[in-house]
């Protein structure tokens, strides 16, 4: 046994963990949608969802000693140091969990997934193109391009194959916008992050922020539309936040050994994989077949690898 054989154990089961992220994120989607089906008003479960999570994320910061710290200088940098757009990513991430709640119980897991990541690879090019992340510029190669059209292409085979019944347009582009919403989420949070320090104090913010946009978008649904009748019994229901918080706990633990790449891979493929599990275990009424599906899913999953594995040319070696 040599001395990399536990670097390489560790390596591997921080992959496992990743694999794990996209898991939590496909039960995410199903927890939410199942809530909003259930309430009849997808925001009214989405505002149920992020409070929770903003309780516990709360809760988690301020008893460890870095997100108190990060949270002191969160508080000193307003208005200094940090802008007040920097504070906005809770947005894309209230967009998503309202998306959630709005179409999944429609649509499945699978086809709201495949959109998701089709909207995160693409608007990921752009915001590269545009130097918004943290990391600047980035030259959008054929490769990303390809991947990124591949993507696409995932979510037209799913929205156009056979499926059950018919499903509204705005369903089918949700999806998409939510998942370039995610993109530049990534993109705020990371020189959120970068300012402060502290990933747990950043995603204290991402909830905070995520919390009041859907309560007041919440309260106008419920003055038009009506409070819901009954609020349902079974708990597994109100996990939706939790589980967001862990799985974003999870990722920034498991980025420092998996890096960036390995973690996006390992999530993708945890997120296809379990959300066509999820669509054969509870079929949507409106989601597409499992043929199409995990056809969409592999093409979804290629356009992915092609996007973000860093091909290089081999250099030729004189004899």
């Amino acid at each position: 046994m040599t001395d990399d054989t536990p670097r390489a154990h560790a390596l591997a089961a921080a992959v496992a963990g990743a694999v794990l992220v996209g898991v939590l994120t496909a039960v995410q989607a199903r927890i939410n949608g199942a809530l909003g089906a259930a309430v009849g008003d997808g925001l009214v479960a989405a505002v149920i969802s992020f409070g929770s999570g903003l309780i516990l994320i709360v809760a988690i910061t301020v008893a460890v000693p870095s997100g108190r710290a990060g949270l002191r200088r969160l508080r000193d940098g307003i208005g200094r140091g940090i802008p007040a757009w920097m504070l906005l990513g809770g947005l894309a991430g209230a967009v998503t969990v309202a998306t959630q709640g709005l179409t999944v119980a429609s649509i499945g897991v699978a086809l709201f997934t495949v959109g998701l990541v089709a909207g995160q690879t693409s608007g990921g090019l752009a915001l590269d193109r545009v130097g918004y992340g943290p990391a600047g510029v980035v030259a959008v190669t054929p490769p990303r391009l390809v991947g990124g059209l591949l993507a696409v292409a995932g979510v037209v085979l799913c929205a156009l194959g056979p499926r059950g019944e018919p499903a509204a347009w705005w369903m089918l582009v949700l999806p998409l916008v939510a998942g370039a919403g995610i993109a530049w989420q990534q993109a705020t949070n990371g020189r959120l992050r970068q300012a402060i320090g502290s990933p747990l104090a950043a995603t204290v913010v991402n909830f905070t922020g995520g919390t009041v946009i859907l309560g007041l978008a919440a309260a106008v649904s419920m003055v038009i539309n009506g409070t819901p009748a009954a609020m349902p019994s079974e708990p597994w229901m109100y996990l939706g936040g939790a589980t967001g918080v862990v799985y974003i706990v999870m990722s920034a633990a498991l980025v420092r050994r998996t890096g960036v790449l390995l973690l996006g891979l390992g999530s993708v493929v945890g997120l296809l994989c379990a959300s066509i599990v999820l669509d054969v275990i509870a079929p949507a009424p409106a989601g597409p077949t499992l043929i199409a599906a995990a056809g969409a899913a592999v093409v979804a999953l290629i356009g992915v690898v092609i996007a973000v594995v860093p091909w290089r040319r081999r250099r030729r070696t004189g004899g």
